[in-house]
């Protein structure tokens, strides 16, 4: 008959915790402001190039831009 009371206690601790840590004031934060850029992997980035058939320095420059989340 004990564990009742034992289990509603763990119950109220562990929402109050829960609510608590919704509850917190909501800062703004600077990267929904800004979005950033994505930096893809090299393999992404090698796809494309190929797709866009580019081959020798244009696709090296390519892939680095790509890289650097640059536009092309």
């Amino acid at each position: 008959m004990k564990i009742l009371p034992t289990l509603m206690v763990a119950a109220l601790l562990t929402a109050g915790s829960a609510f608590a840590a919704t509850t917190a004031t909501p800062t703004a934060t600077p990267a929904a402001a800004t979005p950033v850029a994505k930096h893809y992997s090299a393999a992404h980035c090698e796809k494309v190039a190929h797709e866009k058939k580019l081959k020798g320095d244009d696709e090296k420059q390519f892939v680095k831009d790509c890289r650097a989340g640059k536009k092309a």
